[in-house]
């Protein structure tokens, strides 16, 4: 796996989603933010996710489906329990993956972040293959930014957000940086 010049991995399997735009002029990427999605929650497999991230989603094909109707978001990559990597937004964009949010008195984490799914829940461990692959990434990503932190959805937006969620095993992960 190597990262292209725009941004793209080679590597991963591509998805490019529309929920993206242009970073602020000569802002670094300082952040790695992880979080964990399945669709229906704690239903894994299948095309829900990449739907949702390219506004192909059909709200109607399941109940829960109907509050996301309208919702424009995206992460630069999701991590499948298989270990698959799927990116949506090059690194050199931003991708919509943060909300409301802020790192160390810096709001709107998008700007300087890029952001990665875990196919999960918060009541679900995580597959033994998703941090093999969660760490191959994150090693990619500190070689080609400065990254400084690696962060939950929740340690930047608390109170609103919780993932990756009790189930994610940080020690586990940080140890095999």
């Amino acid at each position: 796996m190597k990262l292209g010049a725009t941004g793209w991995a080679r590597g991963v399997r591509k998805i490019a989603s529309p929920n993206c735009d242009t970073r602020p002029h000569g802002t670094a990427i300082g952040l790695l933010v992880l979080h964990n999605i399945s669709l229906p929650p704690g239903e894994f497999g299948g095309s829900a996710v990449a739907q949702l991230f390219t506004n192909t989603l059909d709200t109607e094909a399941h109940p829960y489906y109907a509050q996301l109707k309208g919702l424009r978001v995206s992460a630069h990559f999701l991590i499948r329990r298989n270990s698959e990597i799927i990116q949506f937004v090059p690194c050199s964009k931003r991708a919509w993956h943060a909300g409301v949010s802020s790192w160390q008195g810096c709001p709107g984490c998008n700007d300087f972040s890029i952001g990665v799914e875990l196919e999960g829940s918060d009541h679900v461990p995580f597959d033994d293959r998703q941090y093999t692959a969660l760490v191959r990434l994150t090693r990619l990503l500190q070689r080609a930014y400065p990254i400084r932190a690696i962060v939950g959805h929740a340690d930047i937006a608390p109170g609103r957000k919780t993932d990756p969620g009790p189930c994610f095993d940080w020690p586990r992960y940080l140890a095999t940086l």
